[in-house]
């Protein structure tokens, strides 16, 4: 902006005026006229600084209002000067999506209210008036602050805008609002626990924005995918709480894996919470069963057993273990639940759930074979997956033939769902271990991989795990067209002095489609009551295998898994398991 100064009688054009002809002699007055012109000249050179001055002085008055002006026009109307706190690396913290491109976490900026209490007149006061527009506030606690000697205190953090209007609106001396960032997540509850929460300076504090905090973080707000389909959550989700609605069970857990790459494409634990306002929730709704917790998975870990028979050539399938009588051993008594009270082969102890069975075959096959296995298949340690708080295992303190029998059928070795479902996932990938993982894989990406079992081994475990479902125990996790094989499970929960058999773990453990294995899933409830659908019963095959299958049944077409024709003969078994009720865990 030019600004054109003006005074009357003062040109700011002004040219010398000419001199007088010389003459022979200087008039009298001579040195009076030359006083007179300097004295002009220093009037006018003065008023031309004054100009100059108030010139530049209005220039930076109207550049300041230009710029408040730009500055209302997008934040709004302010009450004192606002400060944008970033990260320490000084960017905006990178955004979550899931694999389909929607947003789980994002960055917003928020206005935060704070005081200057030397600048409040009425500390009492001025907190009552805000408890009237907050009425969350904490009237004592504001008083307490806005009476220190400190020359700042915050009141509330992260206003709404209408908050902050309403603030403005009350004219109280001494507040102030101040820019922060803060993280907000538009799916809620819906996987809460893969992707966590951070605190107000956004530090990641729990699920995938701890795990990739460094990256989140970098300082150009670089974006981090996740493995995760959220179709295929909705649909777990829904699901699982209908489950464990009706089975009245305490917690629950679900988890779909892809078994070639080792992504977690769904993952559910209940209850949730609501990472918007994670403080808000109880440690127990905040826990990640699927990862965080560790249970003794039961019946499930019958399948390990019968591939360490397969795979260190102590057993066929065709051989036999004498299953007559309860086994005794250390003191203790290792019966069936629904007992054959035979010989059984390889094939019908898995079949029929036996605890005899499985416990000869794991005798034979020795304690060190057993706990090497179990090793290669990554059940002794955390599970190898981005989360942080991925759980240890709980092991025995000691290991000898009383533990190798009971881990046999997965009593004394508690270890997490999510370790669970990669160990599965690895008789489901010809006997290769693909470790888990929260990342997208890119269809040309090597994968880290290790094969764990001879591909028969695998081939055949798999084969019993089909034949499970079509004859055995699982009837009730098929689905229509998806060809499932899975191993129910039924653990006691342990107490002091023994185990309580009116307190259950039920899970189920799934591949499909079991001739071309994509998924695995893993089904968990957490104390399951049973009901007159399930005629009272709470175990693995009558809870948590029919919401496997349901769940199947509604994922598998958005996975692309392609629907196969029914089997009349498999059909037929559908509706015989269903009609005759089976109570074998």
């Amino acid at each position: 902006m030019r600004f054109w100064p003006f005074r009357r009688g003062i040109s700011t054009e002004t040219t010398t005026p000419a001199p007088p002809p010389l003459t022979e002699a200087a008039p009298a007055d001579m040195s009076r006229l030359l006083r007179l012109e300097s004295d002009e000249s220093q009037a006018l050179e003065a008023a031309r600084s004054r100009l100059r001055i108030m010139g530049l002085a209005m220039a930076l008055g109207f550049s300041m209002l230009a710029f408040k002006a730009i500055q209302l026009a997008v934040g709004g109307v302010a009450a004192g000067p606002a400060n944008i706190i970033v990260s320490e690396e000084g960017g905006p913290r990178g955004d979550i999506f899931d694999r389909t491109g929607q947003v789980l976490a994002t960055t917003i900026e928020t206005h935060s209210l704070f005081a200057d209490p030397t600048e409040v007149w009425d500390p009492l006061e001025t907190a009552q008036m805000l408890a009237t527009v907050l009425p969350e506030l904490n009237v004592e606690r504001v008083t307490r602050d806005l009476s220190s000697r400190r020359r700042f205190v915050w009141i509330q953090r992260n206003l709404t805008p209408r908050q902050r209007q309403a603030v403005f609106s009350l004219g109280l001396p001494g507040l102030d609002f101040q820019l922060e960032p803060r993280r907000v997540y538009p799916r809620g509850r819906l996987a809460s626990h893969v992707v966590g929460y951070t605190d107000r300076d956004l530090n990641g504090l729990a699920g995938a924005e701890r795990a990739f905090d460094a990256a989140l973080s970098a300082g150009d707000g670089r974006p981090v995918a996740l493995s995760i389909d959220m179709g295929v959550q909705f649909h777990i989700d829904e699901v699982l709480r209908t489950a464990m609605e009706e089975y009245q069970a305490l917690a629950a857990s679900a988890i779909v894996m892809n078994v070639r790459t080792g992504e977690i494409v769904g993952m559910v634990s209940l209850p949730d919470y609501d990472p918007n306002r994670p403080t808000d929730a109880s440690a127990s709704e905040r826990l990640n069963r699927s990862a965080q917790s560790v249970y003794e998975m039961g019946s499930t870990f019958k399948a390990f057993t019968v591939a360490l028979a397969l795979e260190t050539d102590t057993a066929s399938l065709e051989d036999g273990y004498d299953a007559s009588n309860p086994l005794e051993i250390g003191g203790h008594t290792i019966s069936d639940f629904h007992a054959e009270n035979r010989w059984l082969t390889l094939s019908e102890i898995f079949t029929h759930s036996s605890n005899i069975g499985s416990s000869l075959i794991a005798l034979e096959a020795g304690r060190d074979a057993q706990r090497g296995f179990l090793g290669d298949l990554r059940l002794l340690e955390r599970a190898p997956i981005e989360l942080v708080e991925s759980a240890d295992p709980l092991l025995p303190h000691q290991w000898e033939r009383t533990e190798t029998a009971t881990i046999s059928y997965g009593h004394g070795i508690a270890v997490s769902p999510i370790a669970t479902i990669a160990a599965f996932a690895a008789i489901a990938n010809d006997g290769v271990y693909v470790p888990p993982t929260l990342a997208p894989v890119a269809a040309n990406e090597t994968i880290l991989q290790e094969r764990v079992m001879r591909s028969e081994t695998a081939q055949d475990v798999l084969q019993l795990m089909r034949e499970n479902v079509t004859e055995g125990t699982g009837g009730r996790a098929e689905a229509p067209g998806y060809r499932v094989a899975g191993k129910t499970g039924t653990a006691e929960k342990p107490t002091r002095g023994g185990y309580d058999p009116d307190r259950l773990i039920s899970s189920f453990s799934a591949v499909f489609p079991y001739d071309d294995p994509q998924y695995a899933v893993l089904v968990l409830l957490d104390e399951p009551q049973g009901n007159e659908s399930t005629y009272g019963y709470a175990t693995g095959g009558w809870t948590a295998a029919p919401t496997t299958g349901a769940i199947i049944s509604r994922i598998a077409p958005i996975l692309g898994v392609e629907r196969a024709d029914e089997n009349p003969d498999s059909r037929a078994e559908l509706v015989r398991a269903a009609l005759m009720p089976e109570i074998i865990p």
